[in-house]
């Protein structure tokens, strides 16, 4: 009987159509925001033996990465439905942006450099979004699969990328924000982990007042019927390339914050290859596809998931540690077959059916 809006008036439009309209979820939202913000870099700057980061390096930061980078994902692939499978071609743009970036102007700011990757890479996806408007779904796919082998290609094989290194790696170097490093082997736990979060709550609410707006809805007329879309005004090709321009955007930011907060130093075939792009689809598709919080709980099932395997199966069952990999890989598949069938609209959609059972509850009906 705690779950309702028995009580709750609204008494503005503002209210009866904010995010959270019943009281105990935004009480929810806020403590939620409270633990993120507050009592995580608290325990992060009083650990000093080790811990931090190890949490940091291993669930906190790819957590948000991958959230940032799911987030962007789904606008383009939920949203609008336009299917890709570029996105790791994609962070390569991000990454390698803010390499140039932080290399030609080192007094430039690091969060401005976050941003300029991002829009940069905007203009890469708006490029291969071009075919959107004469091809859809499996043709589509191809056409930025094909975008995803070409941009690795592309930094691989093109020195000016990587500055002429030898080894044809990148480093980041070090850059700090507000007084804090957030890049380099210097920087802390607790500023990397807020930097990016800070970065991940901007990309969640901007992207939730878009999909909630005139923008928003133009994406879902595209996606549900195309051609009854544009018979009510809805322009395509600037609809398809808004969608494509706004998840290269995110998914630049994604990649940018991989390689200067996260890795440090990366080589594009092995950080950025095909596997990313599948994993960032997964992602969605768990997480469910047309939800910014379905993209929040895929990406921090995808990045939990081998960790508690590790515990499980490894730590605990002795397993070795390759039949553990393996198993992953199973799990992963299984849940995509399940959810593809059962519940497309994956976690997202699970979480909302029990709000609205506990709205009834204990009524049946």
């Amino acid at each position: 009987m705690f779950y309702r809006e028995s009580g709750d008036f609204k008494t503005t439009y503002a209210k009866d159509t904010q995010t959270f309209p019943i009281k105990l979820d935004r009480v929810g939202y806020y403590i939620i925001l409270a633990v993120a913000f507050i009592a995580i870099p608290l325990l992060l700057i009083t650990d000093t033996g080790g811990g931090a980061s190890y949490w940091t390096n291993a669930i906190f930061l790819p957590f948000l990465i991958w959230a940032i980078a799911a987030i962007g994902l789904n606008i383009l692939v939920g949203y609008c439905g336009q299917l890709s499978l570029g996105s790791g071609g994609f962070m390569a743009v991000g990454a390698y942006a803010s390499y140039k970036l932080m290399t030609s102007f080192p007094d430039l700011n690091i969060l401005f450099v976050v941003i300029l990757s991002g829009a940069i890479t905007a203009g890469v996806g708006i490029l291969f979004g071009l075919p959107s408007l004469r091809i859809k779904g499996f043709y589509l796919a191809v056409a930025t699969l094909a975008a995803q082998f070409f941009l690795v290609w592309l930094f691989n094989k093109v020195p000016w990328f990587y500055n002429y290194s030898a080894s044809g790696q990148i480093s980041a170097p070090t850059r700090s924000f507000f007084g804090f490093e957030v890049t380099g082997a210097t920087a802390s736990a607790e500023a990397k982990y807020l930097f990016c979060l800070v970065l991940l709550f901007c990309v969640a609410w901007v992207a939730r007042n878009l999909t909630r707006g005139r923008i928003g809805r133009s994406w879902m007329a595209i996606r549900d019927m195309d051609i009854a879309a544009e018979i009510i005004g809805v322009a395509p090709l600037k609809t398809k390339l808004s969608a494509f321009g706004v998840s290269s955007f995110f998914i630049g930011i994604a990649g940018s914050l991989f390689f200067t907060v996260y890795l440090g130093a990366v080589e594009v075939g092995e950080a950025f290859g095909i596997q990313k792009s599948f994993l960032l689809l997964f992602m969605i598709i768990i997480g469910g596809l047309g939800s910014i919080f379905g993209s929040i709980i895929g990406a921090a099932f995808m990045v939990l998931m081998p960790v508690l395997l590790k515990i499980i199966l490894v730590d605990q069952l002795n397993w070795a540690t390759d039949i553990a990999a393996h198993f992953q890989f199973v799990i992963v598949g299984a849940l995509i077959i399940i959810f593809l069938i059962l519940e497309p609209h994956g976690l997202a959609q699970l979480w909302r059916l029990l709000k609205e059972k506990l709205r009834l509850w204990p009524f049946p009906h």
